[in-house]
């Protein structure tokens, strides 16, 4: 068993995100096998280009609103919701309003 603590991490800049600051929880081949869990917080603005990655992940909202965009399909997350990514599918992610949000990522890491 493995035990993270508020505050516990690593700190990581996402790549294509911005107004975001992210901390890793638990790091594959670490902590995890084949996982990698973060937390991602957002500021009003912020949020990440479009992009793709070969990995699967599932972003679970716990605060604030978001709008993932997709290729032609858009989906506004709010708490309590949450969305899979599956590898190589392109996304877009945006903070909606004025407050900021704050999401569990969970990826799955490739062999």
């Amino acid at each position: 068993m493995k035990v993270v603590k508020d505050g516990e991490g690593e700190k990581y800049d996402a790549k294509g995100h911005f107004g975001c600051w992210a901390m890793t929880k638990l790091n594959s081949g670490k902590e995890t096998q084949k996982l990698n869990i973060s937390m991602s917080h957002f500021l009003p603005d912020g949020g990440g280009e479009m992009s793709s990655s070969p990995r699967e992940r599932v972003y679970f909202i716990l605060s604030g609103c978001m709008a993932v965009k997709g290729k032609g399909e858009e989906y506004v997350l709010e708490p309590g919701d949450l969305i899979y990514i599956a590898p190589g599918e392109e996304r877009a992610i945006e903070v909606i309003g004025t407050e900021p949000v704050t999401s569990l990522v969970i990826v799955g890491v490739v062999d």
